[in-house]
């Protein structure tokens, strides 16, 4: 195993900033009000449902049921095998629907818009955004989605992954959303700016992504248990011997 913090207790300032993290992770959880966020603006369903989403984080959060907010962290060695808690598997769920799928639909919308010469994103997200969003929960109903399995045995590894997902998803998204207001701004025509967003986000995750699986971006650095060595099971707080590597 693998200490992987050395504090006993999570400061009130660490714990306070990652509220906001999980209150955002759950308001676009909702993939059509997403996209109607972004195309149309705000309404009263954003209100409403914001309203909800920040009255239960404050709540779990404050109660250190969400990951981060915990008074104590959870996961104190890599390779130690526990019980997942609830929270934590609902929390990464929802966290990896957030990445993934609308990466998803914009990558496949971006190649049918550079080889159709037609946006359909909006059509993307009504009929395949809960479908692929409910292949995740799947994942997790079958102990196969990192961070949201049964165990946190392979967290050092799955960690990792998710730091990976997440520096490979935001920049390259956020790539092509700044490719398309520069394009529109410049008055490029639309076959030419559907390249121009293309290259802009396929170009950037490529970059990324690369980045991260040779472990050159933070927390990508992955802690894989060592092969023939029995998992110690354990609990927070419980003694154990710790062996670096």
């Amino acid at each position: 195993m693998k200490r992987a913090v050395t504090r006993e207790r999570n400061k009130t300032y660490y714990r306070v900033l990652h509220t906001p993290l999980w209150i955002w992770v759950f308001f676009i959880l909702p993939g059509n009000l997403t996209y109607a966020l972004y195309t149309k603006g705000p309404d009263a369903r954003h209100l409403y449902w914001l309203l909800a989403v920040v009255a239960v984080c404050v709540w779990r959060g404050f109660a250190g049921r969400l990951p981060g907010c915990e008074f104590q962290p959870y996961v104190t060695h890599w390779g130690l095998n526990q019980p997942n808690l609830p929270y934590r598997v609902v929390c990464y769920t929802a966290a990896w629907v957030d990445l993934l799928v609308p990466f998803a639909l914009n990558a496949l919308g971006l190649i049918l818009a550079v080889t159709t010469g037609q946006w359909r994103l909006g059509e993307l997200y009504r009929w395949l955004y809960f479908p692929l969003a409910a292949l995740i929960v799947l994942g997790t109903l079958l102990d196969l989605t990192p961070r949201a399995r049964r165990s946190t045995l392979h967290e050092g590894a799955e960690r990792a992954w998710f730091y990976v997902a997440a520096w490979t998803v935001v920049p390259a998204q956020l790539a092509a959303w700044a490719a398309w207001r520069l394009g529109g701004r410049l008055g490029v025509l639309a076959a030419t700016l559907a390249w121009l967003r293309f290259a802009a986000f396929f170009g950037t995750t490529a970059v990324i992504l690369w980045l991260g699986i040779t472990e050159r971006l933070p927390r990508t650095a992955r802690y894989v248990e060592p092969t023939g060595v029995p998992a110690m099971e354990g609990s927070p707080g419980s003694s154990l011997d710790v062996v670096e590597s």
